[in-house]
């Protein structure tokens, strides 16, 4: 009889789900069964796993979420038939100033998550809607909180305060960091491949429909891009990146916006489709870039922020070893990596075009003065081994 551990990863309009054999030692960083529910808030959704493509699914009017959860729980209790189900892992992006490792959920636990809710809308209630369902449906089973924000708990304290009167820092308002799973994942991974060079001066480019920097030392985070919120730092698919907070007061006084609408517009209206007007996603606008002068800035400045970013990123580390691309688009637009990587030229930084196209590993050519990678991120896996580790302490008490 096996022992799995089902890792839930929950978006806004997306659920990510694996069974992870922890019966195994290693733990195998390929999932017996995964799969995902597609466009979950969308008119054509979507659900496929390893046995089926994907296919629409009706997931009705009223409770689209919460139908997903009940058909990704059905499909799971057929695959661990004869097996035992150990617990459940969710992917929580934020755990405030409380939790810096992964805890097994109970009532007080479920709590203070809840609390962290309008730090991060588009992901904190969606996981926590899937504890909560479990909970009630199955009472007995550990469900164990994987917390994005965990890994960032490193940051030295300049890289904490925000610079606001100090009393805001001690009532908990300050840069947290997010993506922590993935991170987590490079520093295991890139140790793997690359030895001593992973302990160096790393740059890690999570870039997906949200995207972040990692600035790593001896595989530690010691600096990054988003902060406060999720809404910091790179411009992102429908996210805006750092602003100008004078552009939010100017909103609100003089437009008088309200601060749902503000909250709306920022997560949901900006980034590469607000400023395009035409998608979030990068695929779609470099393939209108030559016709359309909107696609053309939102790329160019999408490039530019990634870029400064990068820029301030290495003096913060006093030099760069390795700029390491991650996630959607990180692994697989290779002209995205291309216009970041020429723009950062002045860095020796210097590609191998070939590699680049075919997605290798190692895309830097041989003259470069910094190692450029691509990896393929597995937060997932991370999960998995996290509440693995939290039942078996929890089993030896």
């Amino acid at each position: 009889m096996s022992k799995l551990i089902l890792v839930l990863n929950c978006g806004s309009s997306s659920i990510k789900f694996g069974l992870f054999d922890v019966s195994i030692e290693p733990v195998p960083r390929k999932p017996l069964w995964n799969g995902k529910v597609d466009s979950i808030l969308g008119p054509s959704p979507t659900y496929g796993d390893s046995h089926t493509p994907p296919a629409a699914i009706d997931l009705g009017r009223e409770h689209p979420y919460a139908t997903a959860l009940d058909h990704i729980a059905s499909r799971t209790s057929q695959e661990v038939q004869g097996h035992q189900l150990l617990a459940v892992a969710h992917r929580v992006v934020h755990g405030g100033s409380k939790y810096f490792h992964p805890v097994l959920v109970d009532a007080e636990v479920l709590r203070d998550l809840r609390s962290y809710i309008p730090l991060a809308p588009l992901h904190q209630p969606f996981a926590l809607e899937a504890v909560e369902r479990l909970l009630d449906s199955h009472p007995h089973l550990p469900q164990v909180a994987c917390v994005d924000t965990a890994f960032h708990h490193t940051l030295p304290e300049v890289e904490q305060v925000l610079p606001l009167p100090y009393s805001v820092f001690e009532r908990g308002i300050r840069r947290y960091g997010f993506h922590g799973l993935s991170y987590e994942y490079m520093t295991v991974a890139l140790q793997e491949c690359f030895g001593e060079l992973a302990r160096g001066r790393i740059i890690v480019a999570h870039l997906g429909s949200g995207a972040s920097l990692c600035g790593m030392q001896d595989l530690r985070s010691v600096a990054t891009t988003m902060g406060f919120s999720a809404l910091d730092g790179l411009m992102m698919g429908t996210r805006c990146g750092a602003l100008d907070p004078g552009v939010l007061l100017h909103m609100m006084e003089v437009e008088h916006l309200t601060p749902a609408q503000v909250g709306r517009m920022l997560y949901h209206e900006s980034g590469l489709l607000g400023v395009s007007g035409i998608a979030s996603d990068p695929r779609i606008l470099l393939q209108q870039e030559e016709k359309e002068p909107r696609a053309r800035l939102a790329l160019a400045l999408y490039i530019r922020r990634i870029v400064r970013e990068i820029g301030a990123m290495v003096a913060a580390l006093g030099g760069l070893d390795m700029l390491v691309f991650t996630a959607g688009i990180g692994e697989h637009n290779a002209d995205i990596r291309e216009r970041i990587c020429r723009d950062l030229a002045f860095l020796g930084l210097q590609v191998d075009m070939a590699a680049n196209r075919g997605d290798a590993m190692v895309i830097s050519a041989a003259e470069s003065c910094v190692t450029v990678v691509v990896v393929l991120t597995n937060e997932e896996w991370m999960a998995a081994r996290h509440a693995q580790a939290v039942i078996n302490a929890h089993d030896s008490r």
